[in-house]
């Protein structure tokens, strides 16, 4: 009966609704506030809502910290590795999976989300053993092959869903007018089906440049990213110093989402999933 008298209320479905959003708007906005406030204080102590002192000491140690500048270099290089990386030993996969009927082949599809069933710590640590015996711990390229591990889903799945998605009359059409398999491929399948690529290698190169634990456990002490030096700055210096990293980190990603929204609106972030 209650149920009933609510539905039939249209008011107070909305102002029961707007609370619910505002709510969750609150709950996404508030750190964000918080980290932006912490980045300009220079003094901030309970209970004052705001910081006592403004300035940009902290900005200033953070910008010229040679452990900060090698710490992003290191992540501005592993990242278009493992993507790129990723996209030449993926993609063939996904379109594979999207074109061609083959033994195991709904197994195989699942089986890549193998390495997200079970808790990431404990495969890398397996990992770290293997690489031990090939002296890859502590090296770029040891840190570039775990890293590998966690774009496989991603990478396969989603171009997948892209290469599904074109119709196979227009290749059947340009076949007809005597295109071959590979020129087929690249000027009918790949353009229709990038949307879904692009999408997969944005995700993998964000995925890439936040990535942590894996980082931490193979890299160091010789490779340390920006994710991973997080770690040491929070643990050992002021917030302000945290929540100034924590918007650097942040700018990589928003630039290049920005970069690439024509991709994510529109309908073309659909276009990779249908």
């Amino acid at each position: 009966m209650k149920l009933t008298w609510f539905l039939e209320h249209p008011a107070l479905r909305r102002a029961v609704m707007l609370s619910f959003v505002l709510a969750f708007g609150a709950f996404l906005i508030m750190p964000l506030i918080t980290l932006l406030l912490w980045a300009f204080a220079d003094r901030w102590f309970f209970p004052n809502l705001v910081p006592q002192v403004w300035g940009f000491k902290w900005w200033g140690w953070i910008l010229e910290n040679t452990d900060i500048t090698k710490a992003a270099k290191w992540s501005f290089m592993i990242a278009p590795t493992v993507t790129l990386l990723s996209a030449v030993i993926c993609l063939p996969a996904a379109y594979a999976f999207a074109r061609f009927e083959f033994p195991f082949k709904r197994f195989l599809y699942v089986a890549l989300l193998a390495s997200n069933a079970f808790p990431k710590l404990g495969l890398y640590i397996a990992i770290a053993a293997l690489f031990f015996q090939f002296r890859l711990i502590g090296t770029f390229w040891g840190v570039v092959l775990v890293q590998l591990i966690n774009t496989l889903v991603t990478m396969t799945w989603i171009p997948a869903a892209g290469f599904s998605s074109v119709p196979r009359e227009l290749e059947e059409a340009a076949r007809d007018l005597g295109a071959s398999p590979l020129r087929v491929f690249f000027a009918v399948t790949l353009p229709i089906a990038m949307p879904g690529v692009i999408v997969a290698m944005i995700l993998v190169f964000l995925g890439s440049l936040d990535e942590a634990q894996a980082t931490l456990l193979i890299g160091a002490p010789n490779i340390i990213t920006m994710p991973v030096q997080m770690y040491t700055l929070v643990g050992n210096y002021p917030e302000p110093v945290g929540a100034i990293f924590s918007i650097l980190l942040t700018i990589p990603s928003l630039v290049l989402l920005v970069l690439a929204r024509k991709f994510l609106v529109s309908g073309y972030l659909a276009a990779g999933f249908k």
